[in-house]
């Protein structure tokens, strides 16, 4: 089979390497001005770069679209026309609405779509990483090339039979999720300060929440704000998020204990009952990995960006627990830390008692409460170059520590996993 990649950036390098490594003829394309490097990175493991997308539609027996989400629709009415009879089209973006609209748009009937989405970024080998695979309008035999495929790379493969199934899930594991990690690094830079500098920051789940916001905003702008603004679904359960958040802190604010516990232990019970599968994550992998001084003495945390993502799940009518089918390293550090936080009396109860009564806390988490509503409203609108241009902002508050702490959050994920 011979495989053409249109988009040679992180992602299509990625797979175009893996797809050679496993025996198949692979040959891409990018952007003019990338041709050159290209050439003398993939051309001596044997991968062709051509100059246009045509060329690869024209050859290939399966056409990969590797490019960001809001170029699909262009690049695909470019380079459809020169179709190979009879071939596999897929897509690369996060969210499968806007792509597969694009593809039946613009791509030729005898065309087989089968789409995928690899739940993991650049910086991991597709080896042994989740991958879903989405078929849309296909051949039984079609498909089971395409699966072969997945199987040779050896990736863990995730079959979903239809694409509004797999924005649903993405909405959970992936927006949701961002938003809530890109709000913790907008409430620390507005606050000024770096986390690991701070005493209410300085315990296990604290870590986790630092190297995992600096993990994501290491990466592009764009991949976010695709999951988030063009997925239907992102929007309803971002919103979601945000109201979850707002109604917390106004409990907060007021000091309504009783009304504040019982929504919580609520959603506890909802999320985390017995039957869940628990994730089980170790407190001293956690503790292991820190920025600061990890001698330093941990101040309690009222952990608002948990209590909010739970409290939406219950309102949403999400479990989680079945999301890890389309799991990202990501969600689940999220879900973990989720789970570690309410399934641990003594803990839970310290959040409690420090969201209500710890005046100490009460200014970061008015900076995180902003955070969350602007992002929210960045979402709700539609706006991607205001997502982009705030994530930037927020990306080069952080820069002097993004490699670090992508590295060490890749390692802190390889050893919770195990």
């Amino acid at each position: 089979m011979e495989i053409g990649i249109i988009g040679l950036g992180d992602m299509g390098r990625l797979y175009a390497k893996a797809f050679k490594k496993a025996g198949y003829n692979v040959c891409g394309c990018d952007l003019p001005e990338n041709l050159e490097k290209l050439q003398e990175e993939l051309s001596p493991l044997g991968i062709r770069v051509m100059e246009s997308g045509k060329e690869i539609a024209r050859i290939s027996d399966l056409i990969i679209y590797s490019v960001e989400a809001e170029h699909m629709a262009s690049v695909v009415a470019q380079c459809s026309p020169a179709t190979k009879f009879g071939a596999i089209v897929a897509g690369q973006t996060s969210v499968k609405h806007p792509e597969i609209e694009v593809f039946e748009k613009y791509l030729p009937k005898d065309t087989n779509i089968i789409t995928f989405h690899a739940m993991h970024g650049p910086g991991f080998d597709p080896k042994g990483q989740k991958l879903i695979l989405i078929p849309h309008r296909a051949t039984p035999e079609a498909y089971q090339r395409m699966y072969d495929l997945f199987t040779a790379v050896g990736s863990d493969i995730v079959e979903i039979a239809d694409y509004h199934e797999h924005d649903k899930i993405v909405a959970d594991t992936q927006a949701v999720t961002h938003v809530g990690f890109e709000s913790m690094g907008t409430a620390w830079k507005e606050a000024g300060f770096f986390p690991w500098d701070n005493a209410s920051y300085a315990g296990g789940i604290d870590n986790v929440k630092i190297l995992t916001t600096l993990r994501i905003f290491s990466y592009k702008a764009h991949v976010y704000g695709g999951l988030a603004i063009l997925n239907p679904y992102a929007r309803l359960q971002v919103k979601r998020y945000a109201l979850s958040e707002s109604e917390l802190f106004k409990l907060m604010i007021k000091e309504e204990e009783a009304a504040f516990r019982d929504r919580l232990y609520k959603a506890r019970d909802f999320v985390f009952h017995e039957s869940r599968q628990p994730i089980m994550f170790n407190e001293k992998i956690m503790k292991d990995f820190s920025l600061g001084d990890a001698s330093a003495p941990r101040k309690p945390n009222s952990h608002l960006s948990i209590l909010s993502m739970v409290d939406a799940w219950y309102h949403l009518g999400v479990n989680p627990y079945d999301n890890l089918i389309g799991q990202t390293p990501p969600f689940r550090l999220r879900l973990g830390i989720a789970e570690y936080l309410f399934k641990n009396e003594e803990l839970l109860e310290e959040s409690i008692e420090t969201a209500l009564y710890d005046k100490t806390i009460r200014g970061d988490d008015l900076e995180f409460h902003s955070a969350v509503r602007e992002w929210s409203s960045i979402i709700g609108y539609g706006d991607m170059e205001g997502y982009k241009k705030h994530f930037n902002q927020v990306q080069a508050f952080f820069k002097d520590r993004l490699e670090e702490g992508k590295k060490q959050s890749a390692e802190m994920i390889r050893r919770l996993m195990e």
